[in-house]
């Protein structure tokens, strides 16, 4: 009698507790085991939940495609590849078209200039007058012509200085030979000193003659006694003198 009235207490208990809900089942959403089953057979016969026929992937008809829209096909990268393709070769051929107009359009060199003359050239004087003018232009030009006699070369103004081409011609010891005497201690470094004083061998020359050279050296510049002031050269003079 105890265990009937235990039985019956645990029989109420359960009637009476809430009903617990299914842990798998979300809120507000529509995943019942009862709706899972009717997708898998929608599936299975190729319809949507609504009734409506399913449309495979990437197959699209024109009957689907509402009015006024157009199908595009997706570019690929062999199109985007063929249209930088076309767009270079259409760059380049522009580039060569004005490359030659550019060429065709330089200015040719003007050879109808009046300051050049063409009278050797045989065409262009025919083209112009005939053998006897042309025999005649000659007479005319022959006629014409005027030498012209030498005149007396201008007198130098200011000084006169010594000319360094008649001594050379009038000189013929050579460069070092001793003619003159020559006195004094460290001749060498004072003739040195004194020679940079000047910008060429051929002032030095001048200046060493308008001083009394060549038998008297004032400016120290001839410490050998050749006549010659800081390594003057007469060779060359009287090479063109002879």
């Amino acid at each position: 009698m105890r265990v009937l009235g235990t039985v019956i207490a645990l029989a109420l208990v359960s009637a009476c507790s809430p009903q617990i809900p299914d842990s798998a089942a979300g809120v507000e959403f529509d995943n019942s085991p009862q709706a899972q089953r009717a997708r898998e057979a929608a599936l299975a016969e190729g319809t949507s939940v609504s009734g409506d026929p399913l449309i495979p992937p990437g197959v699209m008809s024109s009957e689907t495609i509402a009015p006024g829209a157009s199908q595009q096909m997706p570019l690929t990268a062999g199109s985007s590849s063929t249209d930088d393709a076309a767009d270079i070769a259409q760059a380049t051929a522009a580039a060569l078209s004005a490359a030659s107009g550019n060429a065709a359009g330089a200015v040719a060199p003007d050879t109808a200039n009046p300051g050049l003359s063409d009278e050797n050239d045989f065409s262009a004087v025919t083209a112009r007058r005939s053998i006897q003018e042309d025999a005649a232009l000659i007479e005319r030009n022959k006629a014409s012509y005027q030498q012209v006699q030498p005149t007396p070369l201008p007198a130098r103004n200011g000084a006169a200085t010594p000319n360094i081409v008649a001594y050379a011609l009038g000189t013929s010891n050579p460069v070092g030979n001793r003619v003159y005497s020559r006195s004094g201690f460290n001749l060498e470094a004072k003739a040195r000193r004194n020679c940079a004083k000047y910008p060429s061998p051929d002032q030095a020359q001048i200046a060493f003659l308008a001083a009394g050279g060549p038998e008297r050296d004032r400016h120290g510049l001839d410490p050998d006694g050749d006549g010659y002031a800081c390594g003057w050269d007469p060779a060359p003079f009287r090479v063109v003198g002879n």
